[in-house]
């Protein structure tokens, strides 16, 4: 039996959900972070469960071939980048594969196999918003990474992922923090000002800096240090201080102080320019997100002049492409300032037909409902968390022909599909996009339609010389020996066109009517 500490060699076989490497020591599970299937390692016991153990490679004896550099394996060598040691190419198999094991085990379709993984144009320094956390070394202000499972922070010569604008004003900061000597927030004390610090770019090569500080108040030292770094480099085009005096985990303060420049910038996508402050939702890889969208906007049958639910909008973004078409845009987001960032940029787009909501989904779309607003269709992109399922039972309330999903964790994506399809839905579409290249994480979007199925009364309606009689016993046996759920169409409503009904019933042959 295997106990922490000990000291084992093991051969990878696979990567799981999450983006670990799985081997086997004498038929047990061994889950191991960094690694690679063909890796040989050794690695040292960290934890055991009764089920499992986890372990940290301590040496790599034979390198797989998919590995980059076979002297290099730990998350702080590769930037606290989790995937960054595998080959660009095989990132995205392994990506997929990640997506086709969730959808087999949680969602239940054990036969699904997906297209290629939707490659990244840039695959480093893409990140258009980064978040470090500051900590002292050696006497030094540093800003860095969180080490697996820790609190302790590392620091890189250079995010790989965070824009080269943005790598840039985080190293002037730290040298100008550093000569100035400004305290660094201890959470353990709750002591010290400085607590993190967020860069947000644009493709303009424009900059908003946002300085967190444990403080309830400005301080004219920090306004003045922040407007050195402004006159040294001029692409920073917004300044905001976030004041968080709470022990807490969250990074953002309640109160987000406007100091310099313009309140937000703007990203152009899909020719429209759209604001973005501190705590706006905007996707992170800002090239990768135009052909997300179009995938999804095309996943859809026909939006002309259709009425759409945008729903966890962020600043309105797919809702704001899709009402270039649509009749009419319900743009529902939790948070006040991406909603009125949103509504910002509508009016200066001369957008007219998106209205935008601030609240839960689960309680505005409830609300658009009992107000008998007309909804054709509704596009989900949620948190990490997916959908509730009270939202997934008033989209089979509203009988909708069909919807759109965004995910970010394929794992909660699976569990909702599989809510669905308890309600008559069906997963007609998939695609895997990567949106992080160098990390585990996967952008999936589906298309999710009902599963529709013809009322009895529609048999006989439509099928002109055929004499179906609903209450005739040998006439159910008889469709039930053809294979079709006589029960099952009673029940559902059937909206399709005669046509498709038509289509339908072309295989069943005249004999099996009365």
């Amino acid at each position: 039996m295997l106990k922490v500490a000990d000291i084992i060699q093991i051969k990878i076989d696979k990567i799981v959900f999450g983006g670990e490497g799985l081997g086997y020591y004498n038929g047990f599970a061994v889950f191991v972070p960094m690694s690679i299937p063909e890796d040989e390692l050794e690695i040292e016991i960290i934890s055991v469960k009764k089920t499992y153990a986890r372990g940290l490679i301590k040496n790599i004896i034979k390198a797989s071939p998919e590995r980059i550099d076979s002297h290099k394996f730990t998350f702080e060598d590769f930037y606290g980048c989790d995937f960054a040691m595998l080959k660009y190419e095989s990132q995205l198999k392994y990506k997929k594969l990640m997506v086709e094991e969730v959808m087999r085990k949680i969602a239940g379709l054990p036969d699904i196999e997906i297209s290629d993984v939707l490659a990244s144009e840039d695959v480093y320094n893409y990140r258009n918003k980064i978040i470090e956390p500051f900590s002292v070394y050696g006497n030094k202000i540093i800003t860095g990474f969180f080490k697996r499972k820790s609190h302790e922070v590392f620091e890189v010569d250079e995010n790989i992922l965070n824009s080269k604008l943005g790598n840039r004003i985080i190293k002037e900061l730290k040298e100008i923090l550093n000569k100035n000597k400004i305290s660094v927030y201890n959470e353990i004390t709750h002591k010290g000002l400085l607590r993190n610090v967020m860069i947000r770019t644009n493709s303009n090569n424009e900059a908003m800096l946002v300085l967190i500080i444990n403080s309830n108040k400005i301080t004219e030292n920090i306004k003045n240090l922040l407007f050195k770094l402004r006159e040294k480099i001029e692409e920073i085009k917004s300044i905001y201080i976030s004041l968080n005096s709470k022990k807490t985990n969250t990074v953002i303060g309640e109160k987000n102080i406007f100091i310099y420049g313009e309140e937000s910038i703007k990203e152009n996508l899909n020719g429209i320019e759209f604001h973005i402050s501190p705590t706006s939702f905007f996707q992170i890889n800002v090239k990768q997100a135009k052909r997300l969208y179009d995938i999804a906007i095309n996943f859809f049958d026909n939006i002309d002049d259709k009425y759409i639910v945008d729903a966890y909008s962020g600043t309105g973004t797919i809702g704001m492409i899709m009402a270039k078409k649509a009749k009419k845009v319900y743009a529902i987001e939790i948070v006040k300032s991406a909603s009125e960032d949103g509504e910002k940029t509508a009016k200066e787009n001369g957008i007219e037909n998106i209205e935008f909501i601030n609240g839960s989904v689960e309680k505005e779309l409830v609300n658009l409902i009992n107000a008998n607003k007309r909804i054709d269709t509704i596009i989900f992109d949620p948190p990490r968390k997916g959908l509730e399922a009270s939202i997934i039972d008033k989209v089979a309330e509203l009988n909708l022909k069909e919807v759109v999903y965004i995910s970010c964790n394929p794992s909660t994506f699976a569990r909702d599909v599989k809510l669905f399809s308890e309600k008559g839905y069906v997963l007609k579409k998939l695609q895997a996009v990567d949106m992080f290249p160098q990390t585990s994480h996967i952008e999936c979007v589906g298309l999710i339609v009902k599963e529709w199925k013809c009322k009895i009364l529609y048999f006989k309606q439509f099928c002109k010389h055929y004499a179906f009689v609903e209450d005739s016993e040998v006439g159910k046996k008889k469709l039930l020996k053809n294979y079709i759920d006589v029960n099952a169409c009673i029940d559902m409503v059937c909206r399709d066109t005669m046509n498709e009904i038509r289509s339908k019933l072309f295989h069943i042959q005249e004999s099996f009517f009365i």
